[in-house]
Parts: C-alpha cells; sequence; structure tokens
C-alpha cells in the first residue's frame, strides 16, 4: 500500500547564495617617485626608516560594479638625521564585480577584500619603483586590512563624537 500524505513532502532548504567578486580591471591613477637623495646629495651610509600609510575608497559606479582605490603613501627617512632619502606616492584601483552580498555587509566587504586582491600587484610596483628609482627594492609587508578598516570606523565614530560634542561658550 502506497503512503499518499502529502504533509510529509520535506521543503527543501534555503541554500545561502555565496558572494562572487570579479576584478574586471586593475590600474594605476597617480604614481610619483621622488629620489631626494639624488637631488641634494648624501654623505655617507644612511639607515632608512620608511613610513607607510593607507587609505582606501570604494565608490559604485554602476549596478553590481565597484571601484576601489587604494591610496599608499611611502616616505623613508634617514633614521639617525631625519632627511628625507625618497617620496612614493601611489593610488592604484581595481574595478570589481560583485554579487550576492547584503547591503549591510557590502561597505566592508569592499574595503577589506577587493584590497587584498590588489596588494600583490601594488607590492610589484612598489618594489619595482624603488629598485629603478636607485634603493633597494621595497617590498611591503602584508597589510592586515581587516584591522586597518576597523581603524577607519575607530576614527570615524571618534569624529563624529567630537563634532556632536557641546562646545565651550
Amino acid at each position: 500500500m502506497a503512503d499518499t500524505d502529502t504533509n510529509s513532502v520535506a521543503e527543501t532548504p534555503k541554500v545561502p547564495l555565496v558572494p562572487q567578486l570579479r576584478v574586471l580591471g586593475q590600474f594605476i591613477r597617480d604614481l610619483s617617485f621622488e629620489n631626494i637623495v639624488a637631488r641634494n646629495g648624501t654623505s655617507g651610509n644612511v639607515t632608512p626608516d620608511v613610513q607607510v600609510q593607507v587609505a582606501l575608497d570604494a565608490k559604485k559606479r554602476a549596478e553590481g560594479q565597484y571601484e576601489v582605490v587604494g591610496k599608499f603613501n611611502i616616505t623613508s627617512k634617514d633614521k639617525e638625521k631625519g632627511t628625507t632619502l625618497f617620496v612614493l606616492e601611489l593610488e592604484y584601483g581595481g574595478i570589481f564585480a560583485v554579487e550576492n552580498v547584503p547591503d549591510e555587509q557590502l561597505h566592508p566587504f569592499l574595503l577589506i577584500e577587493c584590497p587584498r586582491m590588489l596588494f600583490p600587484f601594488i607590492r610589484r610596483i612598489v618594489s619595482d619603483m624603488t629598485h629603478d628609482g636607485g634603493f633597494a627594492p621595497l617590498n611591503l609587508d602584508t597589510i592586515d586590512f581587516v584591522n586597518l578598516y576597523r581603524q577607519g570606523l575607530a576614527q570615524r565614530a571618534a569624529a563624529a563624537a567630537q563634532a556632536e560634542a557641546p562646545k565651550p561658550n
């Protein structure tokens, strides 16, 4: 005898959609390398102290397409004298197709995952530029984009709190 109970049909569980990220293009928006040592000259050996500042920006280009740009400002100074050896400024961008990312997770996704994909290319450009500029190739340390994103949130929250604070008369 066949079971004809229609209530026993199990519903298929909904499978969450997997986020999709594709690189549509990459580009150098701006690049500047200034070799201060060659212009001003230096005497003796120098011990470089390299400072790297990173800023990230993302904007929507079209439905499902976003542009993410990393701005890198790299300065090398002599530790002993404090004189600047070189300054490298690089704006490197990528155009990404993003699908299946909820709106509330899109901002961190763009500013964490997209720069993570661009970083090996940025590292290579910095290495080549410093080498071609007359210095030892600078190989950037890996950047923790999650921590960088959290720092940015904390800075914006502090700036907003300061703006809302009552001003003394």
